[in-house]
């Protein structure tokens, strides 16, 4: 991967955590507000799907960068990549 395309996808995991920052707050408030409790476990919800989809991204991004490592033999790669989802799945 070229440094330009690290940095446009660090950027996208910078923008969707901030995201995810900004909803966790919203649901400290929503608790000190004392909102309805299905209110609050939607939102526990979103939070969690979009905790999910960062945490998918970044094992996407660990599976390119064994992918395209030209050292690599293809075996090796493969099994990297099964390392790779058993120790973060």
């Amino acid at each position: 991967m070229t440094n330009e395309v690290v940095a446009m996808h660090q950027e996208a995991m910078l923008k969707r955590l901030a995201r995810i920052e900004g909803q966790i707050r919203g649901l400290q408030a929503m608790i000190r507000r004392g909102d309805d409790c299905e209110a609050i476990a939607q939102q526990f919800s979103a939070s969690r799907k979009a905790l999910d989809r960062a945490y998918q991204q970044m094992l996407m991004c660990l599976l390119e960068e064994a992918m395209l490592d030209p050292v690599q033999e293809t075996a090796d790669t493969l099994e990297r990549v099964r390392a790779i989802f058993t120790k973060y799945t």
